[in-house]
């Protein structure tokens, strides 16, 4: 465990990408096996369950540390962070502990099925046998919450400086659902096992956003373009006449999508396709917000496959009869797939993303203002000569995202923000006019926002809210309505779940409207105009 805070405390201290691949990479030429595969699984969110929800986490920590509970959370609002509060305010003792991350680890999975009584206890004795950054790290392992700054590009990248094994090779043999309680770093990263390939997927390659203008991409026609739905990227594979699906957050999620158990002797074995999972109810293609009524779900039942049932609309062929293709170029990747897809029935819940060629860049750009009106985001920009490459690569594949959607917001309601942010203000409500029973125009909150003001607007807002509460309930403070923000967000739907009627799409702040008055702000009717009326319509609205 030492060894492991104090790589912690190493990454945690730098910004510079070079001091954090040196790092790792000596820690994984040090560390004992057992502690690689745990660092390794830690990295790329393979964590144990937690063992202790945090309200149990703050009252023992406070009860430890001989503060008054209302002490320990006005220090955590301040400090920001669960696990750095705990390790600042619990003291140590003389003993210390020589037990390795995956004993620690081990103890923790152990420790889920323990009363509490027991779980206080192995928590009183660890937190004193650890210095602070022993104990940071301890508590960051007991949240289930490890965010340090580390990708995973990054820490493949390392890992393959410290073993002399390929980076993408290293990518590919990280996919998939592997356990690290079970598998050895033998295993995982030193042996070629070809059954274990049998459900993995390829790493997805992704897009940067466009920089500057899109004709400084050249010549129009090198470019094959298609729309950038807005669902779950996935990758469906078909391998020993079975399916897995796979979603780009490494999960595994087959069981999810039982429609999909059709391609099974339809696709041919060794093929795997890149494709977008969307909703697809009514024979239309629905919005991310119907899509969330599937995702999550333990079990799917037969009136929800009914109501939303879901397509993948395919980008791309990876694989073919069996052959890793990824090295041939997209023209030729996708006319593989068009013949493949020829072979289907229309009964298949699969369709094809259509590829789109212009003679001009402004044809391009009237196509990608189509995009609301056919439920995509925007446009993406493929090389036609280009690989499938691994992670985001610059150069051959570009998203071209249409202009958010915006609105003008009243402040209402404040919340303290988190990390170097944690000492002021900075989580946002916001809210529109609507009327209310009785006929009386209110402010309705619609939307959450905590990015978007540089840090001199936050200490602005944040010392305007401080002279300006209203109520308080805990870390939140409810403030006097004045100030009006332009708010942006991606995309918008009718929903019933919100006391608005209406869910946005990654809402964040555009500007600090200054120069209008809260009577000027927009009313809920004005949000509602937003919704495209192609939606409108397959609600029956």
């Amino acid at each position: 465990m030492k060894q492991f805070s104090q790589l912690i405390k190493t990454l945690d201290g730098t910004n510079k990408t070079n001091l954090k691949v040196a790092a790792l990479a000596d820690y994984f030429s040090m560390a004992s096996d057992p502690d690689k595969v745990w660092t390794i699984a830690i990295l790329s969110h393979r964590r144990p369950p937690r063992p202790v929800n945090t309200t149990l986490l703050r009252e023992w920590a406070s009860e430890l540390a001989h503060i008054p509970l209302w002490l320990f959370e006005e220090s955590y609002h301040i400090v920001g962070d669960l696990a750095e509060t705990i390790a600042l305010v619990v003291p140590s003792d003389e003993h210390s502990t020589e037990k390795s991350l995956t004993q620690f680890l081990e103890e923790m999975i152990w420790l889920k099925s323990q009363s509490d009584t027991d779980k206080k206890s192995y928590l009183f004795q660890n937190w004193k046998n650890l210095d602070y950054y022993g104990r940071f790290v301890f508590t960051k392992l007991i949240t289930g919450s490890f965010r340090i700054g580390v990708s995973q590009k990054l820490m493949t990248r390392a890992l393959a400086k410290a073993t002399e094994i390929d980076e993408d090779i290293l990518a590919y043999k990280l996919m998939g659902n592997w356990d690290p309680n079970s598998i050895t770093f033998q295993e995982l990263i030193l042996e070629e096992n070809e059954s274990d390939y049998l459900s993995k997927p390829y790493p997805f390659y992704l897009a940067y956003a466009i920089e500057g203008e899109a004709e400084d991409l050249g010549d129009v026609k090198n470019w094959t373009f298609e729309h950038k739905w807005d669902g779950i990227r996935s990758q469906i594979i078909l391998r020993n006449d079975e399916i897995f699906v796979w979603s780009r957050g490494e999960e595994l999620v087959t069981d999810k999508y039982p429609e999909f158990e059709n391609f099974v002797g339809t696709i041919p074995n060794g093929t795997v396709i890149d494709g977008e999972i969307l909703p697809y109810p009514n024979g239309k293609i629905g919005t991310f917000n119907d899509l969330q009524t599937r995702i999550g779900r333990k079990t799917v039942s037969k009136a929800l496959l009914k109501k939303t049932p879901v397509i993948v609309k395919a980008y791309d062929l990876l694989e073919w009869q069996g052959v890793d293709i990824r090295q041939k170029n997209y023209s030729e990747r996708r006319e593989l797939l068009e013949q493949l897809y020829e072979t289907t029935t229309n009964e298949m819940p699969l369709l094809l993303s259509e590829r789109m060629q212009f003679n001009s860049w402004e044809e391009v750009a009237e196509e990608r203002d189509l995009s609301r009106e056919k439920r995509s985001e925007g446009l993406m920009l493929k090389r036609n000569d280009s690989p499938y490459l691994v992670g985001r690569k610059k150069g051959d594949w570009w998203k071209w995202k249409i202009d958010p959607l915006t609105i003008d917001a009243v402040l209402t309601y404040a919340m303290r923000g988190h990390g170097r942010r944690s000492n002021l203000f900075t989580d946002y409500t916001f809210a529109l006019w609507g009327t209310n029973e009785v006929g009386e125009k209110e402010l309705v909150t619609f939307a959450k926002a905590y990015s978007g003001l540089t840090d001199a607007e936050f200490r602005k807002v944040d010392a305007w809210i401080k002279r300006n509460t209203l109520e308080r309930f805990g870390p939140v403070r409810s403030v006097t309505p004045h100030h009006v923000f332009e708010i942006a967000f991606e995309g918008i739907a009718l929903s019933k779940r919100h006391k608005s009627g209406v869910a946005t799409r990654f809402p964040r702040i555009l500007r600090w409207r200054k120069d209008k008055k809260i009577d000027e702000a927009n009313s809920l009717e004005d949000l509602k105009a937003l919704i495209p009326n192609t939606v409108k319509e397959s609600l029956g609205k």
